[in-house]
């Protein structure tokens, strides 16, 4: 593949690739910084991607890796980060009508209360759409331990959101 196309190919990415940050991250700011790094970090190893696999389970890795870095170093120099206030929701157009608003930021805040590892879980597989397989190989884990977190969490997610299994 030419250098155009990949990088043609990683713009085309780039809202899914903020939708995924925002939901490991939960703050905008960080979720662009993310998304920058990660880009970069694409850019830099575009040799290391193997033609004929998924640029973008390969792009998600990345990502997923370059956040897992960044939480480990906050942690070591002791620093926090606060949280979205409740109600903010990620790529809503302004025509929508509130009762979407509401329910979005419903279902946002009922995600975050996730563990992490269930909620990679449900917004890789339930969001992105990537397969079982496929989502499991970007986590790094056995396809069965991913089918557990996401049926965790699709559990937890319905009886935040008041609804029965």
């Amino acid at each position: 593949m030419s250098n155009n196309r990949f990088c043609e190919e990683l713009t085309a990415l780039l809202p899914r690739l903020r939708r995924f940050a925002r939901g490991l991250t939960h703050d905008a700011a960080d979720a662009d910084d993310l998304c920058q790094q990660t880009v970069e970090r694409a850019l830099k190893s575009r040799q290391q991607w193997q033609e004929g696999t998924r640029l973008d389970a390969w792009v998600y890795r990345i990502m997923r890796n370059q956040w897992i870095d960044e939480v480990r170093a906050r942690t070591r120099r002791s620093q926090t980060f606060a949280h979205e206030d409740e109600g903010e929701t990620v790529g809503m157009a302004g025509d929508r009508d509130t009762e979407n608003l509401v329910e979005l930021g419903n279902i946002g805040r009922a995600l975050a209360r996730l563990p992490e590892e269930q909620r990679e879980a449900v917004v890789l597989v339930l969001v992105e759409g990537f397969s079982y397989k496929e989502a499991a190989e970007i986590i790094g884990v056995p396809q069965g331990t991913l089918t557990s977190r996401l049926g965790r969490g699709r559990e937890a997610l319905m009886r935040e959101l008041g609804e029965t299994a």
